[in-house]
């Protein structure tokens, strides 16, 4: 990725996206090139796009976490996740849906490194949120896990004194990989110190549980329509980053959740968007998608 003093001769595609960049932002990316240093090595992430049905049944709501000011991207609503953790790649647990080898076909990864991704996915959504995505067996899912006896077993989750593998084999519980739907792949912009190389997928709220504000990552949380969230980012009433509007508008238009497994069993998950930084003759800046 470079940055452009003078434009880009040719323009973007038609119907790229494009973002307007903070001047703070534009500063920084300056001086990373100004420096000639290699860009920092991504690590490899996986974030959740919990979603439900509002109350009228008509559309869907998805659940988002404001990270706190003093931590990278802060200040910025996301989706609960975070990055692949070394118990992730070395966890041996109990599976239901598609086997590792299937979900390496789709991920483009191999098969150790597509089940810590989800494994990371799983777990970062009970840490963050407090939704656990397991049960005895296929198709049965655990209900509430809001009480006292889970709330210490996700806190020594969340201090690692405990693998989230041995918290589900403690339990008796399978991982529910089959309740993820793969929906994108983000690599943080090259002038950023600390990059992510993230695996988005979508999961809907399972019965009987709810999500609770126990990250201590997020300073708000809220459930809100994909449409309203988008309409409080273009009001500046809120700020979300590019991979964090793209996945709002692209669920906004899957219209409800019926139609969700369908788009998402479509979708390229394997070829990551990285999003470039482009200045306009005048100075303007905008981050650019494709």
């Amino acid at each position: 990725m470079t940055i452009d003093s003078g434009g880009s001769p040719n323009g973007p595609a038609p119907g790229t996206p494009a973002f307007a960049v903070p001047e703070s932002l534009v500063a920084h990316a300056r001086r990373f090139y100004a420096a000639g240093e290699p860009p920092a090595t991504p690590r490899v992430a996986a974030t959740v796009l919990l979603l439900r049905p509002t109350a009228d049944g008509e559309t869907i709501e998805v659940y988002v976490i404001r990270r706190l000011a003093a931590m990278t991207f802060g200040g910025m609503y996301a989706f609960p996740g975070g990055g692949v953790d070394p118990s992730d790649s070395a966890a041996t647990l109990d599976w239901s849906g598609p086997p590792a080898s299937a979900w390496g076909d789709r991920l483009g990864l191999p098969p150790q490194a597509a089940q810590a991704v989800l494994c990371a996915a799983a777990r970062e959504v009970f840490e963050e949120a407090g939704v656990l995505l397991a049960g005895p067996g296929p198709g049965t899912i655990v209900g509430d896990v809001s009480g006292a006896d889970w709330e210490e077993a996700r806190q020594a989750l969340v201090e690692r004194r405990i693998s989230f593998a041995d918290l589900l084999r403690e339990r008796r519980l399978n991982l529910r990989s089959d309740l993820l739907l793969p929906w994108a792949r983000w690599i943080t912009p090259e002038f950023e110190p600390r990059r992510f190389d993230t695996y988005f997928f979508v999961a809907l709220l399972p019965g009987g549980q709810r999500t609770r504000d126990v990250s201590g990552e997020a300073d708000h949380t809220m459930w809100i329509r994909p449409a309203d969230a988008l309409a409080r980012v273009d009001s500046g009433e809120i700020a979300m980053l590019p991979p964090t509007r793209v996945a709002l508008a692209e669920i906004a238009a899957c219209g409800g959740l019926a139609g969700l497994p369908a788009a998402a069993s479509g979708r390229d998950v394997a070829t990551p968007v990285l999003p470039r930084l482009e200045l306009a003759p005048d100075g303007t800046a905008r981050f650019l998608l494709g």
